[in-house]
């Protein structure tokens, strides 16, 4: 088959799962963040070292996150079928998809986040409270704002990681590349297909990976120019 014909039987199909990829993945961070955020900064606040430490909330925060990061995305995604049904009507295509990949993210977002703002100079968080800043003003003025770059970084890790769950649920008609891959590379053995995903998927992690890193490097207080 020819370059052209290759393109006149799937490009339509290929560029379609692309936006359907994209989509995916850009909706479920964002619900991602939305969750994984306040858990992340509920962790750190309650750590031993933390603002307001609390053994009892900091134990069953940690607990929940390191249970649902335990388990397999595919495994995951099967067991949690009837909440997707419940909430999308449906446990097939990429709405249906988004559900398992926030379930799937959000505990691992939240384990970056608290990565990220524990690596704050704790000088820097004393001397605020020695202002009397509020544990309000502490979070989001001093260590979010110190820990930006970090985040960043974070954010691009968990963008990749989150397009290689969409990729995983095409195996069960979650839609997008993965679901042309399985569909159209693996089962009618078009290789041809098998590899344009391949390589639409590492194009996608790279330039996630490229502007993210290039953002980060840009808002690094540490980097003089």
């Amino acid at each position: 088959m020819s370059i052209v014909e290759f393109w006149n039987e799937y490009g339509n199909l290929l560029l379609l799962n692309t936006r359907v990829t994209l989509f995916m993945v850009f909706v479920s961070t964002a619900f991602a963040y939305l969750i994984g955020v306040p858990i992340g900064i509920g962790l750190v606040i309650t750590s031993d070292n933390g603002l307001r430490p609390n053994k009892i909330i900091y134990g069953i925060l940690d607990f929940v996150v390191n249970i649902v990061r335990s388990i397999p995305f595919l495994i995951l995604l099967i067991l949690i079928m009837p909440i997707t049904k419940m909430m999308v009507g449906k446990t097939w295509g990429a709405e249906a998809t988004i559900v398992p990949l926030v379930f799937a993210a959000a505990p691992f977002i939240a384990r970056m986040v608290e990565s990220s703002l524990m690596e704050v100079d704790h000088g820097v968080i004393e001397a605020a409270q020695s202002m009397g800043a509020s544990n309000w003003t502490i979070v989001w003025k001093v260590m979010v704002s110190e820990a930006r770059s970090s985040l960043i970084v974070g954010a691009t890790i968990a963008l990749a990681t989150i397009l290689g769950y969409s990729a995983m649920a095409g195996s069960v008609g979650g839609g997008g590349l993965g679901d042309v891959a399985i569909q159209y590379g693996y089962y009618r053995y078009q290789t041809g297909v098998m590899i344009i995903t391949v390589v639409l998927l590492v194009v996608m992690v790279q330039v996630m990976q490229g502007f993210g890193m290039w953002l980060s490097k840009l808002l690094d207080k540490r980097i003089t120019k």
